[in-house]
């Protein structure tokens, strides 16, 4: 998990309506139409933060079939172990840095950087 994902993740469950939808989704699969009667919330303000819980793997959907031909979105909770400290921020931010080239990092893999050197036109270090 890089610094982004680790983002995603903390900012879907910190907010108190997605807390809300993993507490409905606890205890089986919903769709929308009723997860929305539940909480009492309209469902395109609902399908955003189910969107958010999607992105950051907190949450499954799928569309089905009812038995009359009715599309229903269904959604319920993926398996997941939220542990926050100081080794998984850091575990995050060096995922970053692995992935990143050198050039985006400022990593210059220890190494000193000499100068640029002088062209005949650099005005730096020439004084009349």
């Amino acid at each position: 998990m890089n610094s982004e994902q680790l983002l995603a993740l903390l900012s879907a469950v910190g907010h108190a309506q997605r807390l809300r939808v993993i507490g409905e989704l606890a205890d089986g699969r919903l769709y929308v139409s009723e997860l929305a009667r539940r909480l009492e919330m309209s469902r395109p303000l609902l399908y955003m933060h189910l969107d958010r819980l999607e992105k950051a793997g907190l949450v499954v959907g799928r569309l089905e079939l009812s038995e009359d031909g009715k599309a229903l979105k269904y959604f319920e909770l993926a398996p997941f172990e939220l542990k926050l400290n100081v080794a998984t921020v850091l575990a995050a931010l060096q995922e970053d840095r692995s992935a990143a080239p050198p050039e985006e990092t400022g990593d210059t893999g220890g190494a000193v950087q000499p100068p640029a050197a002088k062209g005949p036109n650099d005005p730096r270090g020439t004084r009349t």
